[in-house]
């Protein structure tokens, strides 16, 4: 039995699980995008490989992201300019989805809303890269997609300001449909240091750390993937998804990332975690569970998040061809968010 201190050096290779006592340095986190880069970028497209090798804001966002924190220039530059190309629309927000076409060009974009999760990586990493390559054009950038966002995708309702989703489709009536895994906290919280109407984003933060404490689900105690809000009610009516699963997975992370730790909230994840072979994802309403466990993603994320609560052990999965972009995005986000808040 090995006895784990945390800033010990000591690194196993079991079974594909890469399990380390001590947080990952930058020659971890180089490694591993370089295993990313090979599998999922393409001449700067992030590729989808579980989802008919489409492209998303969100990936684009992942892909800048993990390259500033690799110090790989060279590649953020390629991911950046392609994303800017192909995917940023007039206003200076994202289409969310680009699906592979013949042109290979703006052409490829069959959805022209766009994803408010997409947005705010790609503007948080931008801002990261100013920070750390010292350009003032990055910095220039992420502004103009942050008032973006504040122009289009803040919206009040009686009790809390939200984050729409995308521009288009998620307001109904008195009522408005949201996701609160795209509350990428560490990230708000930076807009909120550059914007010019900070409290907005520190409101943000505030709507976000509630909504979450408040919208628990089935037995478990589960926050969803989506949710709806009604004159203050929060309830699982006509949304897109009554499951907590591939999205709402993210939502510890973002979290522990930015420094909250609510007992209540991590007491309920903990003991959903602590189940038998936890399922990766559960309807919410019918409290049916998929067939299959936590993928290696979500398995990241559990462990990036009790590493930070509770210095257990961090056991990462090893990004290969056996995983696909979502698991790998998880396992390198989780890798981002353990370096920011440990070192």
């Amino acid at each position: 039995m090995v006895t784990y201190l945390r800033r010990l050096l000591c690194v196993v290779v079991l079974g594909g699980l890469v399990t380390s006592c001590s947080s990952p340095d930058n020659r971890d986190i180089q490694k591993a995008f370089q295993a990313y880069q090979a599998l999922f970028i393409d001449n700067g497209r992030i590729v989808d490989t579980g989802n008919q090798n489409v492209s998303h804001s969100e990936g684009q966002g992942y892909g800048l992201l993990f390259a500033v924190a690799a110090d790989d220039k060279a590649t953020f530059d390629r991911v950046w300019a392609w994303t800017k190309t192909v995917m940023q629309r007039e206003d200076k927000l994202f289409h969310w989805r680009y699906r592979p076409c013949v042109s290979k060009d703006k052409n490829c974009i069959d959805d022209p809303n766009n994803a408010s999760d997409g947005d705010l990586l790609i503007a948080w990493a931008l801002l990261r890269a100013s920070e750390k390559w010292g350009d003032g054009h990055y910095r220039e950038e992420s502004a103009d997609i942050m008032q973006a966002m504040e122009s289009s995708l803040f919206f009040e309702t009686e009790k809390y300001l939200v984050m729409l989703p995308g521009e288009y489709g998620f307001v109904e009536d008195a009522s408005v449909q949201t996701n609160l895994s795209y509350w990428v906290f560490p990230a708000i919280d930076a807009m909120a240091k550059e914007s010019k109407t900070p409290h907005r984003w520190r409101s943000l933060h505030e709507s976000g750390t509630s909504l979450i404490y408040q919208a628990k689900f089935s037995k478990q105690n589960l926050p969803p993937d989506w949710l709806r809000i009604s004159s203050g009610t929060l309830s699982l009516e006509n949304t897109v998804s009554q499951e907590y699963g591939f999205n709402a997975c993210r939502i510890p992370l973002h979290l522990v990332w930015a420094g909250i730790d609510d007992d209540a909230f991590f007491t309920d994840i903990k003991q959903w975690w602590d189940g038998d072979n936890t399922p990766a994802t559960m309807n919410l309403i019918t409290e049916e569970q998929a067939e299959y466990s936590m993928t290696p993603g979500m398995q990241a994320v559990e462990s990036a998040v009790r590493h930070i609560l509770d210095n257990e052990p961090l056991v990462l999965p090893t990004i290969d061809r056996n995983m696909d972009y979502y698991s790998a995005s998880l396992t390198l986000l989780s890798m981002v968010a353990v370096m920011d808040t440990t070192h």
